[in-house]
């Protein structure tokens, strides 16, 4: 830490839900190194809904995207008359260079340059060292290691924070008289999403077998609204549907207050593993060794990226048409692994 001043940090990670689940660990290490450490996120309006709030981000900035052009001539002025010690850009995409170019700083540190994509690295004065490919929370855990600041122990503290959010969680929980399983029923890729058809029986199966009411959660795009109404027509006991529920923070507060979570591979997954839920993945559009479940809940991870005995590196090579292989019983054996190995645990009060 003490090659770099740190009093005022920005962070410039905008877009995934799940990115921004990565970054804060990064902020709990660099915090504990470094308490008095002022920190400005630079997000997009989606996963600035989700952080908002946290104990340990002191000012967001928001980068209006959809806005085009006048989004970057806004950020650029709101920018212009802020000064900080340290850029830390987590992103590799050109418009994370272009908001890295506008920041004030004699630091500005980001990946390497063989990982830094669309000549992001013309935009940092630092760099931290070349590494082989890995999980992308230890790819984030990098710039924690070049600033000094240990990385143990992995601390997300995202969690229902205020008063009313409690009191929103208490009231969505009372409706039920048995612990409830979110099931996330559509993602941001086609190619990430599970049939229908399918999650309608792993409902049935979770209400009749396991003792779980399950909750449909999500927001209410097309695809999503398809899915509910698929469900809730082919599911013998109709499941509770949450869809656009609370929003990101509403998620959040469903999920810290779920016995298990089943969620394909999205940024919903990232949540329940801060959170210490149990999670059901099924992954098998991406690496699950570059996005999967990190340190905990591996054994409740369902790999339909990986062929039967492959031993495929980590990477960032995408695998469409994977999803189908995953079968009803595939999820079911993953849920009585749960009832064997999670269930006696008891249900926290607040996120981890």
């Amino acid at each position: 830490m003490s090659r770099v001043a740190m009093d005022r940090v920005c962070i410039v990670m905008m877009s995934a839900v799940g990115d921004a689940v990565h970054v804060l660990p990064v902020l709990h290490a660099l915090k504990r190194t470094h308490p008095a450490m002022h920190v400005t996120w630079v997000l997009q309006p989606g996963p600035a809904s989700l952080v908002r709030g946290h104990p340990l981000v002191d000012d967001i900035i928001l980068f209006e995207r959809s806005a085009g052009a006048r989004g970057f001539l806004d950020i650029r002025r709101t920018l212009a008359s802020r000064r900080f010690d340290l850029v830390v850009n987590l992103q590799v995409y050109f418009k994370a260079g272009i908001i890295t170019a506008f920041t004030r700083a004699p630091v500005k540190l980001g990946f390497d340059r063989a990982r830094a994509r669309d000549f992001n690295w013309l935009f940092t004065t630092h760099r931290i060292p070349p590494h082989a490919m890995q999980h992308v929370q230890d790819q984030y855990f990098e710039f924690t290691d070049w600033l000094g600041a240990p990385r143990e122990p992995v601390t997300w503290g995202l969690g229902p924070w205020s008063d009313a959010e409690r009191a929103w969680q208490r009231e969505f929980v009372s409706r039920f008289d048995r612990p409830i399983a979110p099931l996330v029923v559509a993602t941001s890729k086609p190619e990430k999403d599970w049939a229908p058809e399918r999650w309608s029986e792993v409902c049935d199966a979770l209400w009749h077998d396991f003792g779980l009411q399950p909750v449909l959660v999500g927001s209410r795009s097309p695809r999503e609204l398809h899915a509910e109404r698929v469900i809730l027509e082919r599911a013998a006991v109709k499941p509770f549907s949450a869809l656009g529920n609370g929003g990101l923070r509403g998620l959040v507060a469903i999920f810290d207050a779920a016995a298990l979570v089943l969620s394909p591979d999205t940024g919903p997954l990232h949540i329940g593993v801060a959170l210490d839920r149990p999670v059901v993945s099924l992954i098998g559009y991406s690496n699950p060794k570059r996005v999967g479940p990190y340190r905990k809940f591996g054994d409740l991870m369902i790999d339909a990226y990986g062929d039967p005995g492959e031993d495929y590196p980590i990477s960032m090579e995408n695998r469409p048409g994977r999803m189908p292989r995953i079968q009803v019983r595939d999820v079911l054996d993953k849920v009585e692994r749960w009832r064997t190995a999670y269930r006696d645990a008891s249900p926290k009060a607040t996120g981890s």
